[in-house]
């Protein structure tokens, strides 16, 4: 398991990624559906649920079983009805196993550097997208100190940004999301307008 997923303290000091404090900039409002693919540890899953205050779903999508099972097993603990757990292969289709527009927001969190097929990924979390739903993609913005990706796995700004125009998505905002991460926001758009 790479660190920049574990979970731990990374997450609890104030110069890496917060969950709660990023999931503010997310716009996440009451009975949203809203999914995290490649959901890790579950940080972001149980900062969005507690979001919606036992409203909406927040769908934890990963590969790794024994993640998710620890995701539904803390869940429980802190009784959030809300959280939904599927199991699915992001790099293939319809691979997240939701439907085609499902959701108004899917976060893609530290997740792009660790995987090889980048714009399946990415297309995957389009497909389930509403028209007018939004991409949030959370990312490191570099190597530091032997936390997160080699620099050589590295995504930049500009390769997400690339990755997200490929799949029909246009930018609508940044978000500070961390000394060592950046935070882009996308939005599915009817193909006929931009």
């Amino acid at each position: 398991m790479h660190p920049a997923r574990s979970g731990g303290s990374m997450y609890s000091k104030g110069r890496f990624a917060h969950p709660a404090r990023n999931v503010t900039a997310l716009g996440i409002g009451m009975g949203m559906k809203v999914a995290d693919f490649g959901a890790g540890s579950g940080a972001y899953v149980f900062a969005m649920a507690e979001m919606l205050s036992g409203s909406g779903s927040v769908y934890a999508v990963d590969i790794q079983k024994d993640l998710l099972r620890r995701i539904t097993n803390e869940a429980r603990r802190r009784d959030l009805t809300n959280v939904e757990i599927l199991w699915g292969d992001l790099e293939m289709p319809r691979g997240s196993k939701l439907n085609d527009e499902a959701l108004e927001l899917v976060l893609i969190s530290n997740l792009l550097f660790q995987i090889k097929d980048k714009k399946a990924v990415v297309a995957e979390a389009t497909r389930v997208l509403r028209h007018g739903g939004r991409l949030a993609i959370i990312d490191w913005s570099e190597s530091f100190g032997g936390m997160g990706p080699v620099k050589e796995d590295i995504v930049t700004k500009e390769e997400a940004y690339a990755l997200a125009r490929a799949a029909g998505l246009v930018f609508a905002e940044e978000f500070d999301a961390g000394a060592h991460h950046y935070g882009l926001i996308f939005r599915k758009v009817a193909k006929n307008t931009e």
